[in-house]
């Protein structure tokens, strides 16, 4: 069984209920953690997830609220007795500043620091990511305000499959991507630059044929975000969730 499970759904500015937008993706063969905010080992055991089954980060854009909480991961693990490799994946515009920021962080010099791999994600549609016995990964550019992908994952023991559009404003790309997907999770921050609103997100969930509507990284604290559901609704048929902190999804 393969299950995807909503560490956080807040847009960039969180409250106490809801953490920046990041997600786990768990199969038997391993854990695969999309973005990395906040405090990511608190966050993964509140979720009760294993840390050693961790192998795998994929970062889809270089903005704070995407892979603050990177660095931390990193060193907790280290100080944890991590031995096993961990990979991370992202575009070379992310994977670059990665680099730079964790040479900030001296971490060559972090005596037996666990092995890392950098793996470069060719910033084109479809491009692949990693292809496990659970599931095949596969990235596209996405309308940002910086290079960032949104993904694809198909699920090898269901055949079902989930799109993940990421921070974008509606795009060709994402409607591709989410193609005949039983659920696609999708930015409703609001229409403007580089994000969509609910009503946006209804439009692509209903163009790509789509099964289900999740929406994430709406805005939290001081706005409701009870009326996004209604919104997305006035333009797709499906089921459309609100997504929850902590929300577990089986594909």
């Amino acid at each position: 069984m393969v299950k995807l499970v909503l560490l956080g759904t807040s847009y960039a500015v969180p409250d106490e209920k809801h953490e920046n937008t990041h997600m786990a993706l768990v199969g038997g063969n391993g854990t695969v953690l999309i973005d990395c905010a906040a405090n990511p080992v608190v966050r993964l055991q509140k979720a009760g997830l294993r840390l050693e089954a961790l192998s795998d980060l994929i970062l889809t854009h270089f903005h704070p609220d995407h892979l603050c909480g990177a660095p931390l991961l990193l060193m907790d693990l280290w100080l944890l007795g991590r031995q096993t490799p961990l990979r991370m994946h992202g575009l070379d515009h992310c994977l670059d500043r990665m680099e730079n920021l964790m040479t900030m962080f001296d971490w060559e010099q972090w005596p037996a620091f666990f092995p890392t791999a950098f793996q470069r994600v060719p910033e084109r549609e479809n491009a692949l990511v990693l292809d496990n016995p659970d599931f095949t990964i596969t990235a596209s550019p996405v309308q940002h305000l910086i290079p960032t992908f949104g993904l694809r994952v198909e699920s090898k023991s269901t055949g079902k499959v989930l799109a993940y559009s990421c921070d974008t404003e509606p795009c060709d790309a994402v409607k591709r991507m989410a193609t005949g997907a039983d659920l696609l999770i999708h930015d409703a921050a609001g229409a403007g630059i580089g994000h969509s609103s609910a009503a946006q997100a209804g439009c692509i969930a209903r163009d790509a044929g789509v099964k289900t509507l999740y929406l994430i990284h709406y805005k939290t604290g001081q706005h409701d975000p009870g009326p996004l559901v209604q919104e997305a609704r006035r333009n797709f048929q499906g089921k459309v969730v609100l997504a929850e902190d902590l929300m577990e999804i089986e594909i």
